[in-house]
């Protein structure tokens, strides 16, 4: 594995860039933010949605995708700030936590009207244990809702403007002239959306999948958008994007958060609304070398909050343990959910481990210590 020299980047994460100078895409994105002209952005982003606003009050001007988490807590209260009218719209997570519905609750009495819409729950239970045991992401059927829920519903709302939160190629890197885009549409899902090469459409194999059972995990049809205009914009373009400052300003707003750092990250701010996140972090660790705790020491890293030295520390305490727990809840439990057992789930993990990262003994075993955790070959 080559790491960035600047952050803690491998070269294994998906859509990263290395440069002649060993330093990768997301470091690159985040140091031309300094070019940037913050208030001619936002004197754009007014522009563009007085074009998009409902000019006699009939319909709503803006559509935003939210959790309640901190980042759409920050989105909302943005967009009042600067006199529009939203609809906000939350695709349900997969096992909602008691602080994600406070926090859920705590969004809509920011003085919104608001859409919470719930797939089929039996449907998503397969799903999730199908997309677990083929892809290695028991969240993928809730990560294609996240685009795809709000999109329809301004399509058939007739809401022309959606605002979406960071463009993640900018946060985190992604090929070259893509951390700069504005737009989020379908070409933008498909690419960098998380579907893993997995379509939609392969889901009707399932036995007790139907087609229309499928209607929410699909994007509309190029004319329902067309029809409409609908555009959706990433907020992150037009005004200085960072989660620890997007955390604090929500936390003024009632959002709340975790008592500790939840399990696998640095942060007791993020990732709060749903008992499944820890395994979906895991495997990424299983499959690319690092978790999310490197995502968010980079962050810090970049914007001089950590040192180098200092993020490797953490790190190595905190990233790719195995999930005996999220926000206290034992992985048993979540598993159970779907009708995995944890033998199961043990073996599939297995299964999407790329060998070549981590230590395994003289017959090609994955090397584990008591906990079930797993040793890199390669560190920073």
């Amino acid at each position: 594995m080559k790491y960035c020299k600047t952050c803690l980047y491998p070269d294994t994460k998906p859509n990263i860039i290395f440069g002649d100078d060993g330093i990768c895409s997301a470091c690159k994105a985040y140091t031309d933010r300094s070019d940037i002209n913050w208030v001619e952005r936002e004197a754009e982003f007014l522009r563009i949605a007085d074009k998009f606003r409902s000019k006699d009050g009939s319909n709503y001007d803006c559509l935003i995708p939210v959790s309640g988490g901190k980042d759409s807590t920050y989105q909302v209260m943005r967009v009042l700030q600067l006199g529009l009218n939203p609809l906000c719209v939350t695709a349900t997570t997969c096992a909602l936590t008691e602080l994600g519905r406070r926090n859920i609750e705590n969004l809509k009495n920011l003085g919104v009207d608001y859409i919470e819409y719930t797939t089929n729950p039996v449907v998503r239970r397969r799903l999730n244990k199908f997309c677990l045991e083929q892809v290695g992401d028991i969240s993928w059927p809730e990560h294609v809702t996240i685009f795809t829920t709000p999109v329809r519903v301004a399509a058939q709302m007739g809401i022309r403007l959606i605002v979406w939160g960071e463009n993640s190629n900018n946060e985190y890197g992604g090929p070259a002239g893509t951390a700069q885009e504005q737009i989020f549409d379908r070409r933008y899902l498909e690419e960098f959306g998380g579907l893993i090469g997995l379509r939609v459409t392969d889901l009707s194999i399932l036995e007790g999948v139907r087609p229309q059972d499928l209607i929410p995990y699909s994007y509309p049809s190029d004319e329902d958008l067309h029809r409409v205009g609908v555009t959706g914009l990433f907020l992150g373009y037009y005004f200085p994007w960072d989660g620890l400052t997007n955390a604090i300003f929500s936390q003024a707003h009632g959002f709340e958060t975790y008592p500790h750092n939840v399990e696998g990250s640095l942060t007791n701010y993020e990732n709060l609304d749903n008992y499944q996140a820890g395994i979906h972090d895991y495997f990424k660790f299983l499959k690319f070398g690092f978790g999310r705790a490197t995502d968010l020491a980079n962050n810090h890293l970049r914007r001089g909050r950590l040192s180098r030295r200092d993020a490797v520390s953490v790190i190595a305490k905190w990233d790719g343990k195995f999930p005996w727990t999220y926000l206290g809840q034992p992985i048993q439990e979540t598993l159970r959910n779907i009708d995995v057992t944890l033998e199961e789930f043990i073996t599939i993990c297995d299964r999407f481990t790329n060998k070549k990262l981590f230590r395994c003994d003289s017959r090609g075993n994955l090397v584990k210590d008591e906990r079930g955790n797993l040793t890199l070959l390669h560190t920073p």
